[in-house]
């Protein structure tokens, strides 16, 4: 494929490592993961002995990740973990040796091949000095651009005040952050198989943590950041309007909210992994053309297949497209200051 047809930037693609290290703490009956063998280029991650995911090796495997961006007309992944390998329920410690691992597997698949992949880190949020800690280094030292958080860390939604030292550190740093959802609120509430928490619960919960950051203010106190939701927000367009509307209305909600919310959501980015062009072409007029970009979920089963097509079916301008493309992902990852 020529490279005038390969420009676009996927910003939500996972990453899961071939073999991970045996556990080495202290714990008993930690719910460390491991992998175990399955079927031609396949794998299951094991959590606490039980089978958590089949993953292919797509996960691991630059080189076939990087035919099949060729082949859908992409010239970047930026790479995050599983989000479950965060793993904000291991004692502090233990999640920041994993942590490392994790970053360190990242960086070493950018550095593979560091024209076609940019890199985003772990870090033990449960824990906010090893969190900071280790989010130096993994933009310091391994030359990561962001991380990857969860919507919340153990049923703590991220706009809440503890977070505010690892928020003030990654705007001092300049690192961007993808915001995914993990163990979501509100499973009591869905009726059908399991896999209704990644098809229903995962947007309620993106929605949620969304607003948490305006409510919280999060957003207010540091401009600076560069925070992406991923699933297109999930429900956080629908709870912002609400928001914004009842936030004219109450005086309680203007004095802890200052700003006018719409300002406020504005400043996020926001992926393009909605399936469906109506509600991608209503989120970019909602949000602004600067700040939606591709996102595929790649290599999951749920992934966007053809994420170059569904952008380029919207029909804008081929400045309009340019910026969905790539040069707001670029400006999100903060490699456009030359």
């Amino acid at each position: 494929m020529g490279s005038s047809k390969v420009r676009g930037i996927d910003i939500h693609t996972h990453v899961v490592p071939e073999r991970f290290p045996p556990y080495r703490g202290k714990g008993r009956d930690v719910p460390w993961p491991d992998m175990a063998s399955g079927d031609a280029c396949h794998k299951h991650v094991m959590i606490a002995g039980n089978r958590f995911r089949t993953v292919s090796s797509q996960c691991w495997d630059a080189g076939r990740r990087v035919a099949d961006m060729d082949a859908l007309g992409l010239a970047r992944q930026v790479l995050s973990p599983m989000p479950e390998l965060l793993s904000y329920w291991l004692e502090a410690r233990d999640a920041a040796v994993l942590s490392r691992y994790l970053n360190e597997t990242t960086a070493s698949l950018v550095a593979a091949s560091p024209a076609r992949f940019a890199g985003l880190g772990a870090v033990p949020l449960q824990d906010i000095d090893l969190a900071i800690s280790e989010l130096q280094y993994a933009m310091r030292v391994l030359g990561l651009d962001g991380v990857e958080i969860g919507t919340n860390v153990n049923g703590v939604p991220i706009g809440a005040p503890e977070f505010e030292p690892f928020f003030a550190e990654a705007e001092r740093l300049g690192a961007c952050i993808f915001v995914h959802p993990l163990r979501p609120c509100g499973m009591d509430r869905l009726v059908g198989p399991a896999s209704l928490e990644q098809i229903l619960a995962f947007p309620c919960e993106t929605g949620l943590a969304g607003m948490s950051l305006i409510t919280g203010g999060v957003l207010s106190r540091h401009p600076g950041l560069r925070i992406a939701l991923s699933h297109g927000g999930g429900s956080f367009p629908a709870l912002l309007a609400r928001y914004a509307h009842a936030w004219k209305l109450f005086p309680g909600l203007r004095e802890s909210v200052a700003e006018n919310p719409f300002d406020l959501g504005r400043r996020l980015y926001f992926d393009s992994l909605v399936y469906d062009k109506v509600l991608l072409r209503a989120q970019i007029r909602l949000f602004g053309m600067t700040q939606t970009m591709i996102g595929s979920d790649y290599p999951f089963v749920i992934m966007e297949q053809d994420p170059m097509a569904r952008m380029n079916e919207l029909a804008f301008s081929a400045e309009e497209t340019e910026l969905l493309l790539c040069a707001n992902a670029m400006r999100w990852l903060g490699r456009d200051r030359g």
